[in-house]
This record gives structure tokens, sequence and C-alpha cells, in this order.
């Protein structure tokens, strides 16, 4: 698999029973604690093999951080916190490279290995349903947390939610025919989505009103609170994308503001899902069983002028 269709992570087929897949990713502190910062960036570079549908086994640290400036022990609060998600990752850190910068940066470069037939593009056919597996709103709500706009528990919400692995997603979809799979990054759940529905050459019919959404989120997004990447993402989509609006202006208010979240880069997001509605029971079942969210948030049809179709009701 090469560049065709914006897929997560480079698969390589090494032999009929075995594909390598390989990915790397890194990223300044979304957040104050550094241990929480390494579980979270490690989380987010993980996720892209699951994402494959393939299971991470080796990693190595990329890290920079201006020597002598940033404490060492927030350095190793970095390491053990990118270490432990590893480990509950199954994986194991083989080594890893760091240099002296101005600005410290975090992640991993990830090698996962799956069956040929096993790999999941982030693609999808007309007739699926998508599920999503986490909450969105992270972006906004880190963006607020720098202005002390979060309490210490929505605060801690949040950061668990970006820390939480894919890999419990990955797992609830064994045993079910799955069609298409992506994990939800800085372009936002519109713009993955969105990549989905180009690699499938289908038109996503999405329900913003069943998108599991953090509450504080749409509150901060009303208040004006997005961070400047939500507006990239609506740039970059914005052209495949038709809102259909109430004519009630309080409503709207509220429905423009889901919007919002809708662009809202994620960090560590959730994987989004499509398959056929045969399979959706097992799936939610598995998937809530491991903790992760199980909406259904909208169905892909026969493309019919626009590839992004957003629905209000």
């Amino acid at each position: 698999m090469g560049f065709e269709s914006s897929d997560d992570a480079c698969v390589y087929k090494l032999t009929d029973d075995i594909a390598i897949i390989n990915t790397v990713d890194f990223f300044p502190p979304i957040v104050d604690d550094p241990y929480m910062f390494g579980q979270i960036a490690a989380a987010n570079a993980l996720s892209d093999v699951y994402a494959m549908g393939g299971q991470p086994k080796l990693a190595m640290n990329l890290l920079t951080f201006p020597n002598g400036k940033l404490p060492l022990e927030a350095v190793k609060g970095i390491l053990e916190g990118g270490n432990d998600k590893v480990t509950e990752a199954g994986a194991t850190i083989v080594g890893g490279h760091s240099i002296d910068d101005k600005e410290p940066k975090y992640g991993l470069s990830v090698t996962g290995f799956a069956h040929p037939d096993n790999i999941l593009s982030n693609s999808a056919n007309a007739g699926n349903l998508l599920v999503i597996t986490k909450k969105i709103g992270t972006g906004i709500l880190t963006t607020a947390a720098k202005v002390d706009l979060l309490t210490k528990e929505e605060n801690d919400e949040v950061e668990a939610t970006m820390a939480f692995l894919n890999r419990y997603g990955w797992e609830a979809m064994q045993g079910i025919k799955v069609d298409g799979c992506t994990d939800i990054t800085g372009f936002g759940l519109m713009g993955h989505a969105a990549e989905m529905a180009r690699a499938g050459n289908v038109t996503l019919e999405l329900y913003s009103h069943k998108v599991p959404i953090f509450p504080k989120a749409i509150e901060m997004a009303t208040m004006g609170i997005i961070p400047a990447g939500a507006y990239r993402n609506k740039d970059y989509v914005g052209g495949d994308v038709i809102h259909f609006l109430s004519k009630d202006p309080d409503r709207d208010a509220d429905l423009r503001a889901r919007i919002d979240c809708l662009y809202d880069p994620q960090s560590s997001g959730g994987l989004l899902i499509a398959l056929n509605e045969k399979d959706l029971p097992r799936l939610q079942e598995q998937l809530g069983e491991r903790g992760c969210e199980t909406a259904v948030i909208g169905c892909f049809k026969p493309k019919r002028g626009k590839y992004f179709i957003e629905i209000h009701d």
C-alpha cells in the first residue's frame, strides 16, 4: 500500500502470511504532565497500526528537548509514559533517538504485523455504516485547559480519553468483516471521514447529533474557543460538505457549535470503522465490553455529487 488513498501507514508484504506495517508520529506537549504527555503521544503513534488492522510489536523513541532547560525528571516522565503505553499495547521499545531542540517533542516510530488478508484501508463501500470508538472535542478542550477553563475532573477525563489505546477498538473488530478503518487525528472527524468517502468513491451521510462529543467541548465551541487547526480542516474539507440546518435560531446555534467540534483536530482520537449493518450488533457488543464508544454516526451511500453530506436532524 502506498500514497494513493491517504492510508494511515505503510504496508509491505513480506511473505504470503506476514505484512509489515510501518508508521511514525510525534508532536509537542499538549498537556502539562510529562508522564501523561508520553502516554498520549505513544498511544497516538501506535494508533496507525491498529487502524490498518495490525498489531504493534516494535517501537523506537523519537525525542527532542532543550538540554539544560528541561529538567531531566520531566524527560524521564515522558519516556516512562511512552514505555508504559507501549507495554500496554503488547509491544517493546527497542531504541530511539534524541536531539537537542528548543521545544520538547515526543513520539514513536512503530512497526506492526498483520496477515496480508487482514489489512484494512481507510476506504468504505456504499451501504456501510460508520462507527466511532471515542468521544471527540479533545482539541477544543486542551485549548480551553491552557486558560484554566476546565475543572480537574474534566481535564482528567480528556487526558484519559487521549491516552486510551485504540488496541481495544482493534480487538473488538476481530472476527468481524470490516470494510474500512481509519483513526481520527489532526484532520478531525470530518477530514478523516471524508478521506474514507473519497477512497471509496461514495457519499457519506453524517448524523451530527449521534456523534459522541464532550459536552464541555460544545460549550467551549459556543464561546468561540476553537483551535486554529479546526479552521484549516474546514478549508480542507469544506467544498465537499452540505450542512442541513433547521429554521430555529436557538437550535441552529447548538448545531453550529457541534459542527465546529466535527472539524476539531484530535490528538490520539478514536477509530472510524466502516462495516455492514448485519455485523453491527456484534461489533457494538465487543466495543462496549472494552470500554469504547459504540455510536453509529453515519452511512455511506452511492456517490451523488458530493463526497460528504452532513445531515442534522
